[in-house]
């Protein structure tokens, strides 16, 4: 068993009894209200989910086992000469708690490059694509090809208990999150560089930096996706992506099943595309000032124009977030420092100072501030990863890691099968109207 794996497991052990003792002593306490707006707003706001991987504050954003965004990239060891930390310590800490040793992460590291041969059948699932597919559905294939690979599958025909779930769902995560890079970078150089064919990864490099050499690219893009993943990795598990794995593997499907239905509900234009919709936005303000710079006076009047269309301004506002995203945050300081005179990170930067006064005039938006997706897709089309479908893979790349680590602790606390329950809307309007508000509307 490996150091990781075993760390988990007593994690586990410890972690059970809190569960037990909250069902059984306090199982009928209320610990939430539920109004019309949430039922018919798609469940904004109501606490009926639990997860320890991850918290998001409306202040202070995503914080991961406890540590803010900041403290974790601090914390979490590096490669030497790195500026953001390897991956496989950000599982170590999502699984544990803990935040990794040196040697505890290097262990890791080898753990994964054991893992991360892809099988054959899968790089022919990918190429019998047609070379116009979206890549997010190239992935989503990909991924539930594998299905076949499954640990879990195995145990649970021959009747294995329910305590040790976790164990093969540990087994069967660790192997695809550590073939994801793989996958992903073949998906880019399929539909993009065909010319360069597959690079197979070198054994000397971890996660983030062996994505950044499969893909083509010098530093510091390993840097760029070290950060681009873990800044992405799991955001509470209400979110479309990380509440799909969690409601499919509820069912006991198995992990290849659950993150390929993740990548499907990551694929939609109001969760996992956002950040392609702010390239196109910025694109069209650049075409209409032909590249140059605008004052402060153009950039407010493009600004109003977007919002008097009827259209939002995409990267800014969030359902929770009442602040700045801290992941707008890091890509920003990393832009500042290694890519100041981008010309489209120029506009990013001269729009910070704009638009959230004018969303506070609008009054529409809750939350006036950048989230994550205002700088992401900036910083990759820096790098030469310039087209917009590619975004999502790199994201959902990210997201595995939060919502396996998730669904590995779902197994070891032996959570159920979700199952809400739904009302018709005449129900509803019994529940809230009086019977003359009803008489009269049914007239």
């Amino acid at each position: 068993m490996s150091t990781l794996k075993e760390k988990l497991h007593k994690k586990i052990i410890e972690h059970r009894p809190r569960t037990t003792k909250l069902l059984k002593d306090y199982g009928d306490k209320v610990i939430a209200k539920v109004t019309v707006e949430q039922v018919i707003g798609g469940m904004r706001g109501i606490k009926s989910l639990i997860t320890d991987i991850s918290y998001l504050d409306p202040y202070e954003g995503i914080r991961y086992r406890g540590y803010t965004l900041q403290e974790v990239l601090k914390k979490l060891p590096k490669a030497k000469g790195a500026e953001m930390p390897y991956v496989e310590g950000l599982y170590y800490l999502l699984l544990t708690g803990e935040i990794p040793a040196q040697n505890e992460v290097e262990d890791l590291i080898i753990d994964f490059n054991n893992r991360r041969i892809v099988p054959r059948y899968v790089w022919d699932v990918i190429d019998s694509f047609p070379s116009e597919s979206h890549p997010m559905a190239i992935l989503s294939a990909a991924v539930m090809s594998l299905e076949r690979e499954s640990h879990f599958n195995i145990k649970y025909k021959q009747g294995m208990n329910k305590k040790d779930y976790w164990n093969s769902t540990y087994e069967d995560a660790t192997n695809l999150l550590a073939k994801m890079p793989l996958i992903g970078a073949y998906i880019y150089n399929k539909l993009y560089h065909p010319e360069r064919g597959h690079r197979y990864p070198d054994p000397s490099l971890d996660f983030g930096a062996n994505f950044a050499y499969m893909m083509g690219k010098d530093k510091p893009y390993d840097d760029v996706s070290r950060m681009y993943f873990i800044i992405h990795a799991d955001h509470e598990s209400g979110n479309v992506s990380a509440h799909t794995g969690h409601l499919v593997a509820s069912s006991l499907s198995d992990v290849y099943y659950a993150t390929s239905a993740m990548i499907n509900g990551l694929a939609g234009p109001l969760h996992g595309l956002a950040n392609q919709e702010v390239l196109r936005w910025l694109q069209g303000l650049i075409d209409l000032t032909h590249g140059k710079l605008p004052s402060k006076d153009e950039l407010k009047a493009y600004v109003w124009k977007t919002l008097n269309s009827g259209q939002v301004i995409p990267g800014y506002g969030h359902a929770v977030l009442r602040k700045t995203d801290p992941r707008y945050t890091v890509q920003r300081e990393f832009c500042l420092k290694h890519l100041p005179n981008d010309n489209i990170f120029k506009y990013v930067d001269a729009l910070y100072n704009v638009v959230p006064d004018i969303l506070k005039e609008h009054g529409k938006a809750k939350n006036p501030w950048p989230n994550v997706d205002a700088q992401s897709g900036v910083v990759q089309w820096h790098y030469g990863v310039t087209q917009y479908d590619f975004y999502t893979v790199l994201f959902a790349i990210g997201r595995s890691i939060g919502v396996l680590s998730n669904i590995i602790w779902d197994r070891a606390l032996g959570y159920p099968l979700e199952r809400p329950k739904s009302i018709t809307t005449n129900m509803l309007e019994e529940m809230v109207q009086s019977k003359e508000e009803l008489s009269h509307s049914a007239h």
